[in-house]
This record gives structure tokens, sequence and C-alpha cells, in this order.
């Protein structure tokens, strides 16, 4: 938490000071009511005094009431700016963050995680900031303040005292050593309560195709269930500690006034003096022990506060200094232009030990298609991947336009780059913002949309839109088809001017006709253009310039479709299961 706190900014932290500054004048006023009120006590007790004299301090202790309600509402002002600005600059911190995450970072922690990071745990320490500034402050400074104020009024109540205070602060104990652990369980019963809830809804189409419901039902119930079993036990537990302060306040006042009674009636009934001067210390001490207590109250309340937040700065944290595996170089400048190359490229994953490409060698020149294919899981997404530096290659080097991708800065590299993913994602807004999407050397006018989405073979849906351009996309596309879905991401790669054009398996979901012409466009308009292209169609990369045929990670195949048809068994078993001999021979 402390960790978290040091994040704030020189603004926060100066209303912070000024905050506990008006704390403290709160307290100063609020434990001079009891000295005024024994004065009060003796003035109506003592003969001879006048009506003025008690109206006097009668109007001491409105004044000071009236003071504290001032710096109380004060600072709570400055409690709720200080806490929502927290708050506002760890969410963007955090968002930052994660923008820079790569594909690695991203496996160590769930999207719904991430998201509850994001929110529900930022909210949880927000709270606790908004009331801790006054409490945290105020409570522990008035409890001891009050402990000075009656340490020398009689020992037998001030250990009477001392005996609840001890009593209460090892119940809190327990508990905060009891429950702790079960909050950070919560933390994570929540995140798979999100992950749950955000699969059923992503495939909520399969969920009713496969009449699952009462599958998904279950399953969530199961985890809501150890859920609230958890935070049924938390709340159990927070709950003895409230009752407990006020049975210990009230049982406090009462032995309080028990044990003074007895004190002032031990007294000689001749000493009136000395009797009400012990009256009225009983009372001063009855209302300053009353502070004490209160003053636990105030830590109870923030103690049922502090384990979930705590246990939320460390999620952050966790986050935040997560080091990111990729980091940017400093080259913008090439050699060369169009060109990919790479030199015995091996690649695993963080997780798993065995290599998935090894020892992979090629070169695309300028203007060159060059294709890869291979069986389901025989790392061609994982190879584009690395051109377009999702990952960094674990030995080799991959080279794009002559320097290693691991030199470029991340804008030199990404601005030579069209990379469509093998899942089309489309962001909520228009048209025109998908396709112009991100920052790149294109154009940013509906010229240029309007080029794009003709060379992507998407101008045939989108004229037909109502609005055209300005035509609604909603959250992941799910408003257009999969063939148009996909001819719009292809255009927004077709926008940015690219050098090299990445199609990680970005053809399967047109159909043959819109394929065919989508390719026979590239090549006429963009023949300047390198194509990188992942598929599985032998229709859609037989004409390529090279192809790269891949088998368990390893290229078993590089040549043009004629030669790998003579030379590369794997290759012809891949073509003879899509074509005919006689297709194979045209």
């Amino acid at each position: 938490m402390i960790k978290l706190l040091k994040r704030l900014r020189g603004r926060e932290w100066a209303m912070i000071a000024l905050c506990s500054a008006l704390v403290l004048g709160q307290i100063y006023f609020d434990l001079r009511l009891p000295d005024f009120m024994s004065d009060l006590t003796v003035l109506v007790k003592t003969p001879g005094s006048t009506m003025s004299d008690i109206l006097a301090t009668g109007g001491k202790m409105l004044a000071c009431t009236l003071a504290s309600a001032v710096l109380a509402i004060a600072c709570g002002f400055l409690a709720a700016k200080v806490s929502s600005g927290f708050s506002y600059t760890i969410r963007e911190k955090l968002f930052d963050k994660v923008a820079d995450f790569g594909q690695q970072e991203m496996m160590s922690f769930s999207v719904p995680s991430l998201i509850n990071r994001t929110t529900n745990d930022i909210t949880q320490i927000q709270m606790l900031l908004a009331m801790g500034l006054q409490i945290i402050v105020k409570a522990p400074v008035m409890a001891v303040w009050a402990v000075i104020k009656i340490i020398n009024k009689g020992w037998q109540l001030s250990a009477i005292t001392a005996g609840f205070i001890v009593v209460l602060l090892a119940m809190m104990a327990v508990i905060i050593v009891v429950v702790l652990p079960r909050v950070k369980r919560v933390q994570k019963l929540t995140d798979n309560i999100n992950q749950i809830a955000r699969e059923n809804l992503t495939g909520i189409n399969v969920v009713h195709a496969y009449n699952a419901e009462e599958y998904q039902n279950e399953k969530f119930e199961k985890a809501n269930s150890v859920l609230m079993h958890t935070q049924l036990f938390n709340q159990r537990a927070f709950a003895l500690l409230m009752p407990a302060v006020t049975l210990a306040m009230n049982a406090l006042s009462l032995v309080i006034y028990w044990v003074g009674a007895a004190l002032v009636n031990a007294i000689p009934a001749a000493d009136v003096m000395s009797r009400l001067t012990s009256f009225g210390n009983i009372v001063v001490f009855g209302t300053y022990a009353t502070y004490v207590i209160m003053s636990i109250m105030m830590m109870v309340m923030i103690i049922m506060l502090l384990p979930s937040a705590q246990v939320s700065a460390q999620r952050i944290n966790e986050v935040l200094d997560t080091r990111v595996s990729l980091t940017p170089g400093q080259t913008t400048e090439s050699p060369e232009q169009g060109t990919v190359e790479f030199r015995d490229v091996s690649f695993y994953y963080p997780t798993s030990g065995k290599d998935v490409l090894e020892h992979i060698s090629f070169k695309a020149e300028r203007g060159q298609t060059v294709a890869f294919i291979g069986s389901t899981g025989s790392g061609k997404t994982t190879l584009v991947s690395l051109a377009a530096r999702f990952y960094d290659a674990t030995a080799g080097q991959v080279l794009v336009d002559g320097v290693d991708v691991k030199d470029y800065s991340f804008d030199a590299l990404y601005d030579r780059i069209g990379y469509v993913t093998q899942k089309a994602v489309l962001f909520s807004g228009d048209v025109r913002s998908n396709v112009l999407f991100g920052e790149s050397r294109g154009e940013k006018d509906d010229a240029a949309v309007n080029e794009a989405i003709s060379l992507a073979q998407a101008e045939e849906f989108v004229s037909k839109l109502p609005a055209g351009l300005d035509a609604p996309i909603s959250q992941g596309g799910s408003n257009v088809s999969g063939g148009q879905k996909q001819r719009l991401c292809i255009a927004r790669a077709l926008a940015r001017k690219p050098e090299i054009l990445i199609f990680d398996d970005s053809f399967s979901a047109l159909d043959y006709k819109t394929d065919a012409a989508l390719r026979a466009g590239l090549r006429e308009q963009l023949s300047d253009t390198t194509c990188l292209i992942v598929a599985q169609r032998i229709g859609t990369i037989r004409n390529a310039d090279k192809i790269v045929v891949l088998d368990e990670g390893r290229a078993v195949g590089i040549g043009t479709h004629e030669e790998l048809l003579k030379n590369c068994p794997v290759y012809r078993e891949i073509a003879m299961s899509q074509l005919s001999e006689e297709e194979l021979d045209a």
C-alpha cells in the first residue's frame, strides 16, 4: 500500500498535509469540550455562579463544535479530491502499462483479472483513501491526546480504561490475521467470476446452440457459491468488531461512573469542594475515555476496508512493476526497403521449453509475395508474429529492411508494417474510424478510406450501408458478417500505406471470388509492397513468389508452387488433399 501511495503527485501530497492539519485542528476543538463541560459542572454546583458565566462557557462549547464541523467539512472535501485524483492517476498508469504489454505479459495476467484490477481494485483503494485521510490521522492522535488528558486523574479508572483497550486491540489483531488471507482469496475468486461471465457473454450463441445454459449456470453457481462463502466468513468476522466496540464503549462508561461514584462516596461528606472536584474529574474522565473507544471504533471502520485495499494495492503493483519483455530500440532509418529476412531463427514460448520454430531462414525481397503453409500447429502464426515483433526470437535474427526488429523504435517498425490478424478485430465506432485506426504514414481523409475499402473488396457492402463511412460498428464488429469484418480489417492495414503487408490466415473468411479479386488488386496496385501470407488454401498462395512449408516448426520446403510439388512431399500431400490432379497440373 505504501509503495502505491508513493505514486501520489506533489499537489496531492500538499492536500494530504493540509487535510492532516485540519484534522489536528478538529481534534483540538473536540477535546476542548470535556474541559468546558467540567467547568460547566463546577459552575452549576458552585454557589454564587451567575447565568452569564454559564452562558459564556456554553458559548465556548458551541464555538468549538461549529469550528470542528467546519474543519471536518473542509477535510472531507480535500479527502474526496485526493482519493478521486489518486484513482484517476493510478487508473491511467495502469491502462498505459497494460497497453505496453506484449503477448508474454498478457499470458501471465488473464484479461478478466486485468479488467478487475483497473476497476474494482482501484475503487477499493479510493474508498480507503476517502475515509482514511481523516480517520488514520484522527483516531490515533485523538486516542493518545485523550489518554494524556486522563492519565493523572486516578489510577483506578486509568487501569479500567487500559484493560478495555487491550482487549479490543487484541480482538482486532486476531480478526485481521484470520481474515487477511481470505481477502486475498476473494480477489482471485472475483477474477474467476469475471472470467466465467465474460466467456458466457462472448460465446452466448454457442451456449444457445448447444443447449448449454444449464451447464453454464452450474459452472457460474459453483464459482459464485465459493465466493459467497468466503465473503460470508469475512463479513461475519468483521460484524463482530463494531458491536464489540459499541458494547465496550457503553460498558466502559458504566464502569467508570460506577467506580467513580464509589470514589466520590469515599470522600467525607463535609469536604464538599473535594467531592465536587472529584465529580468533575470523573465526568471529564468518562468523556475522554469515550473518545478513546470512539477512536478505536473509527479504526475498526478502516480495518474493515484495509485488508481488501492492501490486497488490491498488491495486485495493482504487480501490474505496474511488471517488466515488459519487449523494449524499443532507437533505430528509425534502414538501408533497405520492403525486405523481411529470417536468419536461423528459433523460438519457444516462455511457458514451454520446446522450440515452436527451429532454424528458420528465408528472405522476402521488396515487392515479393512469400506464403506460409503447413498443418495446424506447425508455427505459421508464430513465424509472422516474430516479423511483427509480438515476440522476440529466442535464437537467430529477424530483420525488416535490413535492420534487426529489436533495434527499431516501435513507431519506426510498425510504420513499415500493415498486419491483419487471424481473428478479425473491429472497435466500436464507425467504418471510417476503424479503417483510419492508429497512427501511420497514410493519409487521414475519406479519399484514402475509400481507396483502401475498394482494394479490400469492401466497397460492395459499405456503399449499401445507409450512413456509408459513418455507419456504426458495434463492439467487436458484431453487427457485420465475418467476411465483411475481415475485409474492413484488411482495409485498415491497406490504409496505412505500409512497405510490408502481413496476412495471418486473413483470407479464410472470404469466398473464392473475393479472395481472387483481392489478390489480383494487390498485385496490380501494390506491386512494390512485400506480402507475407499465412494461408490454408493452396489456391490462395499458388502464385506466390516463394512458399515456405512448415512442419512441426521446421521449414521442410521453400520454393514456388511447381518446385514444391516436385520436391516437397508435405506440400504435395496438402495440395492433393485440396485440388484434383487436373487442377494441380493447370
